[in-house]
């Protein structure tokens, strides 16, 4: 097995998340499947990645149907996926970097009617998140933009299709919106290393250089400190909520990173309407005419 994505590591663990708790696990097991299949890869490229299928990808990222865009964003989503681009969907992520690029391709092409993101996602990285939200969100009136739930769409997913046209959010019956909300995983590798025999020193300038450094146990001074990161980063993903859906900042704090299971979605605002995914399309298309 070839070495795990050292980036993909490094940006999900001891980062700030926006990401269902019950995700961490999967989005383990997801970097280590995506090792192996990148090793039995076809070949074609340096990574395996065939050149003809990479600029055909380029050139249109995007299926059309009658007119409309889609745009899939499913499994953990990640900042930048980088040469892993192709490979996104074979392992269940996505990137926020490929996104922006089908969004702004759809936007400007002349044979895109409207864009509709197809979501199925526990959520996944902060950075990069709330920018490609706003970029989202500036271009309505651009063209008809939707979010078609393929099942879930939870934290930085859900803060995606937050940012969609008003009237056009749909989850099915089994699916679910909202954990809006953050979390900072921290692992910890001191017991490991004692046991190993091996002791860490860190000598750094400045007081926090080495704060929250992953071979040490987490102080209470650096709990302190990345409490007050998650609180605000936690303040901006409710304050882009209740821009985007039109509903008061306390009621989406009141919400408690809490899940909603489809009708109860709608109730409180972060849903339009209860639907498949089909239904919904059909849905969109009859708005458009």
């Amino acid at each position: 097995m070839t070495a795990l994505p050292r980036h993909l590591v490094t940006r999900l663990f001891n980062n700030c998340a926006a990401l269902l708790p019950a995700a961490s696990t999967i989005a383990v097991d997801l970097l280590v499947r995506a090792s192996d299949r990148i090793e039995a890869s076809v070949p074609g490229s340096a990574f395996g990645i065939s050149e003809d299928l990479e600029t055909e990808d380029r050139a249109r990222p995007y299926d059309i149907v009658c007119g409309v865009a889609i745009i899939p964003i499913r499994g953990v989503l990640i900042q930048r996926l980088g040469w892993l681009w192709s490979y996104g969907d074979l392992f269940g992520m996505s990137g926020y970097d490929r996104m922006r690029l089908q969004f702004m391709r759809a936007l400007a092409d002349p044979n895109v009617d409207a864009i509709a993101f197809d979501l199925d996602s526990p959520g996944g990285e902060v950075a990069g998140c709330f920018d490609l939200v706003d970029t989202i969100y500036r271009a309505r009136g651009s063209k008809p933009i939707a979010a078609i739930l393929g099942e879930s769409a939870y934290s930085a997913a859900y803060a995606i299709a937050s940012a969609v046209d008003p009237g056009r959010v749909w989850v099915p019956r089994t699916g679910g919106t909202g954990s809006v909300g953050v979390i900072y995983l921290h692992l910890s590798i001191a017991g490991w290393l004692a046991k190993s025999g091996i002791t860490p020193t860190l000598v750094t300038k400045g007081a926090f250089k080495g704060e929250g450094n992953e071979m040490f146990d987490l102080s209470e001074d650096a709990l302190e400190h990345m409490q007050a990161d998650i609180d605000a980063v936690g303040q901006l993903f409710d304050a882009t909520v209740a821009r985007n859906r039109g509903l008061a900042i306390k009621d989406v704090t009141r919400t408690q990173a809490g899940t909603f299971l489809g009708g109860k979605g709608v109730d409180i605002g972060f849903a339009d309407a209860v639907a498949a995914p089909d239904e919904a399309f059909r849905a969109l298309l009859k708005q458009l005419n």
